[in-house]
């Protein structure tokens, strides 16, 4: 016997939900889609004005994503610390 009682749901146990617009700012990508995130910030999307949420990173935008690397440098960690600390070592210490 299955017990269907935890499939029901009160109607004031759901969230208020309302169209938002998600915005990325580095690829100006915008989705709209229902949410319950509380935002002050509004924007116009086809026409109408919706609240909006701006983020930084989204698919449209994130290199895994896009195919597209973004180097930020041409030598790894390892190699910048032993260049830095190049002429440094206990052995080379004066007593």
């Amino acid at each position: 016997m299955i017990c269907y009682q935890f499939l029901v749901m009160k109607k004031e146990g759901h969230p208020k939900t309302r169209e938002v617009v998600f915005k990325d700012l580095s690829s100006g990508f915008q989705i709209l889609t229902t949410s319950t995130v509380a935002t002050k910030q509004t924007t116009e999307f086809e026409g109408k004005t919706y609240p909006m949420v701006s983020f930084d990173v989204s698919s449209a935008s994130h290199p895994f994503y896009t195919g597209k690397q973004r180097l930020l440098d041409t030598e790894g960690r390892a190699e910048r610390f032993m260049k830095k600390y190049k002429g440094f070592s206990s052995a080379n210490k004066k007593p």
